[in-house]
């Protein structure tokens, strides 16, 4: 975890320090000085004797001690050089800017594990190497730049990429954005991104830290910390905005089963983020953008009011706004509003976008705002557009929006998109603390997105219907490979998971006597092979004993079949559960719209076992196909706390059953408040 050392430390050493700015040591060294670090400074190179000012050590055996050392030397004499800081001058806190360890070579690896026991012998912490370093209130550790405004209230941002650090805050610094604290770990030998989300954790004070976390990840060595720690911070107020990059899907391809085939490491890391709390982001704008977002009071409704002096920003941001399930409802028709209408000029709008046109002035906007604040009782959120074409200053209508911005209970979103018409006057807005959002799409995807995501799930899990005694039973009865069909309805029996009646048989006799016990129609389906639709396996609506005989006949003939399987006909919408066991992570889950479409679309939402209710809801409603289940065009929809529930049982179920590596429910059927399982494969391992 991190230490005092590292982030308030009483002196710096910069070894490998250059009176050269274009080289990582001379940047630092300058960083640090214009950055007014106020602790004892000092530098190391054995060729100048002053650099930059700073009377300079020829060997770091010289120096006095030392709280934090950055080194930007060579690679091969960093493990030597932290061994006699950490043994000597008790440093415990170590910056390595350099790079040429385990990214690079065996070598590399090897000095990179040789610091890391020398930091943890003295109980100190190493961020790096291979990093752009560290920034926080109290020095500027880094070579790079720009080096953002620091606020204690403002936003604490790790990243295990530098350069990517540095275009992230590239990103953030125009929108108003400020920073609080911000790490690059680059190659996490001791520190990575779940080190410092434990930190963060551990030390959390609502009235003093940093109410925002950025994260930009390259690989999650610990999903259990990762989640414990996250989770912990947004349950105590603490928001959170990540990207997850380089995910890959080549581990899925030799699966054998639906969700095997779509289950990659990026649905591994989508469910770890939705069960944490945390709004997963996919660029850098949309990060930043996000993270501004969290600037704001929460939006505690989705009705939104769009105020706009521009017709076409304000469609675009409708459009974008419903698109993700935030609503922009039309005013009332009341004394309200047409009071509101004749403060505007003639031609303006009052209906949802409000629009006061291109000659709309500061007064008008503060009457505005002021309407939706106190007389509209449906609107929980503005968003104001307001550009300029350049004729004139429009500082007036700023500081009006800057003004209510502070004042107003309701969130206000300031879209002011003439960056280069105005820029004088943006800069004035975003210097009076405000954030802008200068493209009304992005906000708008954004802030559906941060609508949409879950909180953090609760840590209980649910067992009411799920036997655990019995699920082990059948589970260690089975042999490696895919279960038959009498253990899976002996399994979904033992967590109460409706399932269509159905028999194996292997003889015609067997059919008749199953049909007589289940009665018409029926569904027969091969016994074998993996995708049964492929190789002609499956026979609907069979109606009478001559079809049934006709249909084993053919079934028995298809390569690989041992028996046919004959269950009841259910109807309704094809629905699609499914489960895939993923190393360090557990089992994902997967829910989508099922039978042929779950591989046609790949509308899938994933969630990571066991899984609350909220994460299980959570999971349809950020399927596409959310409004075929929820009920369409006067087609019957399927009941969706009953399909949460049979999702949630079965996350259960795997929770103590993970020899189950993968497991298709697929299709279930649902209609209303029906839902039955009517295909599944499950497949072991131990």
């Amino acid at each position: 975890m991190l230490n005092k050392q590292l982030l308030s430390p009483k002196s710096i050493a910069v070894i490998g320090a250059s009176n050269d700015v274009s080289k990582p040591g001379g940047k630092i060294l300058l960083n640090l000085q214009e950055h007014k670090y106020k602790g004892k400074l000092y530098a190391v190179n054995p060729r100048d004797p002053e650099i930059q000012g700073i009377k300079t050590f020829a060997k770091v055996d010289e120096l006095p001690m030392i709280d934090l050392a950055i080194l930007a030397i060579p690679a091969k004499l960093c493990p030597q050089t932290v061994e006699i800081l950490a043994h000597t001058k008790k440093t415990k806190a170590f910056i390595v800017i350099s790079a040429g360890f385990s990214e690079e070579s065996e070598q590399g690896a090897e000095w990179e594990r040789q610091m890391v026991e020398t930091v943890k012998s003295v109980g100190g912490v190493l961020i790096g190497p291979n990093c752009i370093g560290a920034l926080t209130p109290e020095y500027a550790g880094v070579f790079t730049s720009p080096i953002p405004k620091f606020d204690p209230k403002g936003c604490d941002f790790v990243s295990g990429s530098g350069a990517t650090a540095v275009f992230i805050m590239e990103s953030g610094i125009p929108k108003g954005l400020h920073f609080a604290n911000v790490f690059s770990v680059g190659n996490s030998a001791q520190i990575g991104v779940e080190e410092v989300l434990e930190y963060w954790d551990k030390t959390y004070d609502p009235e003093t830290s940093a109410p925002v976390k950025m994260l930009y990840v390259e690989s999650i060595h610990n999903p259990d910390k990762f989640l414990w720690h996250a989770s912990s911070l947004i349950r105590k107020g603490c928001k959170i905005a990540g990207i997850k990059a380089g995910s890959s899907e080549a581990g899925s391809r030799a699966a054998s089963s639906h969700t095997g085939a779509m289950t990659s490491s990026d649905s591994a890391v989508e469910a770890l983020f939705r069960k944490a709390g945390i709004v997963r982001c996919y660029g850098r704008e949309e990060l930043t953008t996000v993270a501004s977002i969290f600037m704001f009071e929460e939006l505690k409704g989705k009705n939104m009011a769009i105020i706009t002096h521009a017709g076409g920003p304000a469609v675009m941001l409708t459009d974008a706004l419903e698109d993700g399930g935030l609503r922009i409802p039309r005013l009332p028709d009341t004394k309200v509003k047409a009071a509101l209408k004749d403060k505007l000029f003639p031609g303006s709008s009052v209906e949802n976008p409000i629009d006061f046109l291109a000659t709309g002035n500061a007064e008008q906007l503060g009457a505005i705002i002021d309407a939706c604040e106190n007389d509209f009782d449906d609107i929980d959120g503005m968003a104001v557009i307001f550009g300029s074409p350049g004729l004139q200053p429009v500082t007036d209508v700023y500081k009006v929006l800057s003004d209510k911005m502070k004042t107003c209970k309701k969130p206000i979103y300031p879209i002011l998109p003439s960056v280069i018409n105005v820029q004088k006057d943006v800069a004035y807005f975003i210097s009076s603390g405000n954030v802008n959002f200068p493209d009304e799409v992005l906000l708008g995807r954004a802030l559906t997105k941060v609508y949409r995501t879950p909180k953090p799930s609760d840590e209980n899990i649910y067992l009411e219907g799920v036997d655990v005694a019995e699920i082990r039973r059948v589970v260690e009865s089975c042999e490696n490979g895919y279960m038959p069909p009498e253990k899976i309805h002996a399994l979904l029996k033992a967590a109460s998971i409706p399932f269509a009646q159905e028999r194996v048989v292997q003889s015609v006799d067997e059919a008749a006597k199953a049909v007589k016990e289940l009665g018409f129609p029926l569904v027969m389906k091969v016994v074998g092979p993996v995708h049964k639709t492929e190789v002609g396996g499956v026979s609907l609506n069979i109606r009478d004993e001559e079809m049934v005989r006709k249909e084993f006949a053919r079934l028995m003939k298809i390569k690989g079949t041992t028996a046919v399987l004959i269950a009841e006909q259910a109807e309704g919408i094809e629905l699609f559960i499914g489960a895939s066991y993923q190393e360090k992570f557990g089992h994902v889950m997967l829910c989508g719209m099922g039978g042929i479409f779950v591989e046609v679309f790949k509308d899938v939402t994933s969630g990571l076992a066991p899984l609350t209710f909220p994460e299980a809801h959570s999971m349809i409603r950020n399927l596409k196909a959310y409004k075929i289940i929820n009920g369409y065009r006067g087609m019957e929809g399927v009941d969706k706390d009953k399909f949460a529930e049979i999702i949630v049982r079965l996350s259960s179920m795997l929770r103590f059953a993970v020899e189950i590596k993968e497991m298709d429910l697929n299709p279930l059927l649902g209609k209303g408040d029906r839902i039955l399982a009517v295909d599944a494969r499950i497949r072991i391992e131990k």
